[in-house]
Parts: C-alpha cells; sequence; structure tokens
C-alpha cells in the first residue's frame, strides 16, 4: 500500500501551534496533527469529511 501523502490546511495557525494534515485516500479522508505524528490518523469517509467541511465553512 501506497504512504499517504500529507498536506498541512490552509486554515492551520501560523505560529505552529494548530496545525493538521490531511491526506486523500479512496474512499476516505485522514486526518492527523503534525505536532505528533507518531499518534493515529483519524479517518473519515469522504461524504462525512464533505458534510464537515460545508459544517465548518457555515454552509
Amino acid at each position: 500500500m501506497k504512504a499517504p501523502v500529507w498536506f498541512k490546511s490552509g486554515y492551520s495557525g501560523t505560529q505552529g501551534d494548530s496545525c493538521v494534515e490531511v491526506a486523500l485516500a479512496p474512499g476516505a479522508v485522514h486526518v492527523r496533527d503534525s505536532k505528533d505524528v507518531t499518534r493515529p490518523a483519524l479517518a473519515v469517509g469522504r461524504d462525512g469529511w464533505g458534510r464537515f467541511v460545508r459544517f465548518a465553512a457555515g454552509r
């Protein structure tokens, strides 16, 4: 299995204190804290991720 490619959210803090990274995979979106990448990532289905992003954006 190919290792996920992580990218930092554009909304993460610039001071390095609130960094979220996301990796896309077939059927899921993985989310982790970039300050502690040794902890397990949270996996969310793509539909659930879409609902979360719309909720967070206030739409």
